[in-house]
């Protein structure tokens, strides 16, 4: 297979927000993400309309909106020389990683609020952090959808293209524990844990009804979770110029770059 014109669809997980340098402030599109990386390996032209934040719905036909930039649906940008058309989504439509960004950022306010109180009236017993609610079959069903949808859509403007679903990277394996960079209870940890395996289910789902390629960079990632040796997905942090908490760092992208050529056998 050769490759000429590769171009890229999806959310943050592929946008690459907070890798340096940055192609679209707002859109967290960088020039380091897997699509770029891969286009260099492949020696192919890129066209990359990943958007942070981006929804299977704003993939398809809904614009997306970000501070004052509105973003057309990403296939109205789709080239019909495609050749090769990655696709990652789906994560915001679960609330995925916005559910641990925000937990997190509670279990920081708390921790330091309550630091607060217990420095003026003397210990007191913290609340405990609730789990986060897990996706319905409902809500797995309607992202496989939207991935299936897009696939179609796909094949429909860019009919010589090979379709590649990519999935994300594991960001809470089974050996991340409470701590600073993933600051939750055991039991929310396991949630959304779960809440990831469950959106690989939906990327397989959507390659066993379109036919599309998968690559499970989920799977292979499992042992590169944050708090692991080597993590291919940042943790949480405070403080100006931090890296954008539970998304991939430069190692994860060239880890999902190489990943997809491998599995392309190119």
């Amino acid at each position: 297979m050769t490759v000429q014109h590769l171009a890229a669809l999806g959310s943050s997980f592929a946008a690459g927000p907070g890798i340096q340098p940055l192609e679209d402030r707002v859109a967290g599109r960088s020039r380091r993400n897997y699509p770029h990386l891969l286009a260099e390996r492949l020696g192919a032209r890129l066209t990359d309309l990943t958007v942070s934040g981006a929804t299977t719905a704003t993939i398809l036909d809904t614009p997306q909106r970000i501070l004052l930039r509105r973003y057309p649906p990403q296939l109205a940008g789709l080239p019909v020389d495609a050749d090769l058309v990655t696709l990652t989504a789906g994560g915001n439509d679960l609330g995925y990683i916005s559910g641990m960004t925000t937990a997190a950022w509670g279990s920081w306010f708390r921790t330091h609020a309550q630091a607060g109180v217990r420095a003026r009236l003397g210990n007191r017993r913290s609340s405990p952090q609730q789990a986060p609610a897990m996706p319905t079959e409902a809500d797995v069903e309607r992202a496989a959808a939207g991935l299936v949808r897009i696939v179609d859509a796909v094949r429909r403007r860019a009919p010589r293209a090979e379709v590649v679903l990519v999935d994300y990277l594991t960001v809470l394996g089974p050996s991340t524990v409470p701590s600073e960079q993933a600051p939750f209870a055991t039991a929310a940890i396991a949630a959304f844990r779960a809440t990831g395996e469950r959106l690989a289910e939906a990327f397989a789902t959507a390659s066993e009804r379109t036919g599309a390629q998968l690559v499970q960079v989920s799977a292979l990632s499992i042992e590169h979770a944050v708090g692991s040796a080597e993590p291919w997905a940042n943790g949480f942090s405070v403080g100006f110029g931090s890296p954008t908490p539970f998304h991939p760092n430069a190692d994860g992208m060239r880890a999902v770059a190489d990943a997809v050529v491998g599995h392309l056998g190119l």
